[in-house]
């Protein structure tokens, strides 16, 4: 194996300097955009990446690609339109298991060299092309592998019509690479067009423009003018409709899921301007959602103008459709302002769900964005108690170092919680009207750009602190950024939506029936408490007293489903075992997976268990759930 050179610390800086104008509207803006040449200073170290955008810098993709189902492959070109020094030699790329046929330089397609590096289990291989002074396009000609990580082939039996195939791409954190030949690093953005070649009858979206109908000839075209990162490319092919939700927001989903999806997001127009109020004016033109098969590994992405989501939100009572306020928010914390590289991922997550936190409490109410803050903080608690007793206690830091490894390990509740929690932190030291002012500069001024957690701090001393007068206090940094763990002025968050879950709770433990609960109108948040909150040894009697009364068994709520398995296995609650297993066959959500699969590793027979059931499960998976799975039950699919 080719060893990874790391290079060494650049000055540490706000953006990279091709994205330090504002968003462009027109493609006539984009190309004026791209003179502007990248200095190296303006480069943060991102170790996650073999490119040398120093040297040599992508500004502006024209995807050609054509999808064939029946070979599970991609074949593409990327015109990689470039800016470079003056002594550039070479334009150093991201792959991973591409077929590269040929690369040409410029629009003459003249014929290039080029060297693909040793493939690294992680980060996958470099594809280096010599480039010399005149050169200003780069032609790469490739196919991806039919085991490509960003892709999930679905055959029509996994999908909810039954009758076509599908396609879906994940492609946070590093694996754009494995779909595109890019510098796959936060830091580094461009515009794009594609032309994409389907089967006839499907419908192609894109992070991008979309169309709402589907095109007779199977070909669509696809434009994005504003400047995005690599992660956030996104490619969805299926037997797709389109139902709209106001001026700039709709629904696409398969057939069957439609009508329940238009009910369920029917508030998209109301969050998208709660969050405008908030933070200042949406910059992507629409806004709308993809309703994914089941096999999606997250709750959502939070791809530009179109946010991929799974159906396990569809609750039928809108009662989750705080993901999609997460996922919107993501609109200004991450997509516009950008963690320039995965150790800073924090900056990205923990900014949305504080965002996410004050959408709900714009719509619904500070009751309402208590009891989302209480669950935070129980999940946020277990991460770290977790995390302190395993190998890794440093990834209880926002800061972290992820060198070596894989940036999928940052992805826990210490980005999105810790970091929600010291952004409330913030709130209370300085109040929220000049918190919410310095917010709502911090999206404008920044916008389009990355950030690293170092300029994150210059830019609030400067901005909130000295401007308001108020003295920087290091040791805040220290003991919630650099610090291990909960800090000791960690902010505690009582519901009293939950105080009153409590209280049935304690009658229930008492000796009173479950079905005489004062438990009407309960919402998601207050059951998934409740099931939190029970015992964690139950007698079978009072598991079937709980299920009778309540139905978690037969419950369609995903999030309640998960939390309940949790006391099946733990209770040896042998009734729900088949709906247990129904569910982790059919749903491919990761959160929902390593919980209820980890709990089975606890109990005796639980490994053999789990893997019976992981071997039906597993074609059903993305490659973010199983690779996280194989892992986790010792489990090699060869």
């Amino acid at each position: 194996m080719k060893k990874l050179i790391h290079k060494g610390f650049m000055a540490l800086a706000l953006s990279v300097s091709i994205l330090a104008c504002k968003s462009p509207k027109t493609e006539e803006d984009t190309s004026t955009k791209k003179e502007t040449m990248v200095s190296s200073k303006d480069l943060s170290t991102d170790f996650h990446s073999h490119a040398n955008p120093g040297e040599a810098v992508i500004t502006h993709l024209d995807w050609e690609a054509k999808v064939d189902f029946d070979k599970k492959i991609i074949s593409g070109i990327a015109r990689l339109s470039i800016k470079k020094t003056d002594k550039a030699i070479k334009l150093v790329l991201d792959t991973k298991g591409l077929n590269i046929e040929k690369v040409t330089l410029g629009d003459q397609e003249e014929p290039a060299g080029f060297t693909l590096g040793e493939a690294h289990e992680i980060l996958g291989s470099e594809l280096t092309i010599p480039i010399n002074e005149k050169t200003k396009k780069v032609n790469i000609y490739y196919q991806t592998s039919p085991k490509a990580e960003a892709l999930q082939w679905l055959d029509p039996v996994q999908t909810a019509g039954k009758k076509h195939p599908f396609l879906f791409t994940q492609s946070q954190a590093i694996l754009a690479r494995s779909w595109i030949p890019l510098q796959d690093s936060p830091g580094i953005r461009f515009t794009y067009t594609a032309k994409v070649e389907v089967p006839k009858g499907l419908m192609a979206l894109m992070s991008a423009e979309n169309p709402q109908k589907v095109n007779e000839d199977g070909i669509y075209r696809f434009v994005m003018p504003q400047p995005i990162p690599a992660y956030l490319m996104a490619l969805s092919v299926g037997d797709l409709t389109f139902e709209s939700l106001g001026d700039r927001s709709g629904v696409y989903a398969e057939k069957p899921v439609i009508k329940k999806a238009v009910y369920e997001f029917g508030e998209m127009e109301n969050m998208l301007a709660a969050a405008e109020e908030l933070y200042g004016p949406y910059q992507w033109g629409r806004y709308d959602l993809i309703v994914l098969p089941p096999s999606f590994p997250f709750g959502g992405m939070e791809n530009p103008r179109l946010t991929f989501a799974t159906p396990t939100i569809l609750a039928g009572d809108r009662s989750l459709t705080s993901l999609v306020a997460h996922e919107l928010a993501h609109s200004w914390s991450g997509n516009l302002v950008t963690n320039a590289n995965w150790n800073d991922f924090w900056l990205n997550e923990g900014f949305t769900v504080y965002f996410e936190n004050r959408i709900m409490e714009a719509l619904y109410g500070p009751s309402y964005s208590e009891m989302l803050a209480q669950l935070s903080q129980g999940d946020l608690k277990n991460e770290v108690n977790d995390l302190m007793n395993g190998p890794h206690p440093e990834d209880t830091k926002l800061k972290l170092n992820l060198t070596g490894r894989n940036p999928d390990d940052g992805m826990t509740a210490i980005a999105y919680d810790k970091g929600f929690f010291f952004l409330k932190t913030l709130e209370n030291k300085v109040g929220r009207e000049k918190w919410d002012n310095f917010l709502k500069e911090y999206f404008t001024e920044n916008a389009f750009k990355t950030m690293t957690t170092e300029s994150f701090i210059s830019y609030m001393n400067e901005n909130l602190f000295e401007k308001n007068g108020i003295p920087v206090d290091d040791k805040l940094y220290q003991n919630w950024i650099y610090g291990e763990g909960l800090p000791k002025d960690f902010p505690t968050v009582k519901s009293e939506r939950f105080e009153n879950v409590d209280k049935q709770l304690k009658k229930w433990i008492s000796g009173s029936k479950a079905s005489s609960l004062q438990t009407k109108d309960w919402s998601t948040h207050e059951w998934l408490y409740f099931i939190r909150q029970l015992p964690k040894d139950l007698k079978i009697g009072q598991m079937n007293q709980l299920d009778k009364a309540f139905k978690f068994t037969a419950s369609g709520n995903s999030e309640i489903l998960a939390a309940w398995f949790i006391h099946v296995i733990d209770n040896h609650y042998k009734a729900a075992y088949p709906k247990m297993e129904e569910f982790l066959i059919n749903v491919g959500r990761r959160k929902f997976l390593v919980p209820v699969y980890g709990e089975m590793l606890k109990e005796e027979g639980g490994k053999e268990m789990a893997l019976d059931i992981y071997k039906k499960a597993r074609p059903n998976y993305h490659f973010v759930s199983s690779s996280t799975l194989d892992e986790m039950l010792g489990y090699s699919p060869n």
